[in-house]
């Protein structure tokens, strides 16, 4: 069964970053564009953003200038770069490979005031 699996989080300051890593199976990765999503306690699920098969990414306004995301088609391995984090970016961030669909178990990114 395709995994997918994320890395990286945990605790930062305001003004701080975090790179988290998102890990998919060999079989799926070049097949799928790959979609970030965040929820925040008694919050709804928001998507982050997309990056796709060939690389062309798409963010919703609120993260558009701060994350950036990538892929790495030899590891196989997707990759939201956050910067100057903010309170308000705490959540716990799930990556998706869309084609499949697949999630992964999440990673929780706290930023402290």
């Amino acid at each position: 069964q395709a995994q997918v699996a994320e890395s990286g989080g945990g605790l930062v300051q305001t003004g701080g970053s975090l790179r988290l890593s998102c890990a998919v199976s060999r079989d799926i990765f070049s097949k799928t564009d790959i979609a970030w999503y965040r929820q925040a306690p008694g919050k709804q699920r928001e998507w982050v953003g997309t990056v796709s098969r060939g690389g062309q990414t798409n963010y919703p306004d609120s993260v558009k200038g701060r994350f950036t995301l990538s892929r790495d088609n030899t590891k196989t391995t997707a990759y939201l770069q956050m910067n100057s984090l903010e309170p308000e970016d705490t959540a716990v961030y799930y990556c998706v490979a869309v084609h499949f669909p697949r999630w992964g178990p999440g990673t929780e990114v706290t930023v402290s005031p």
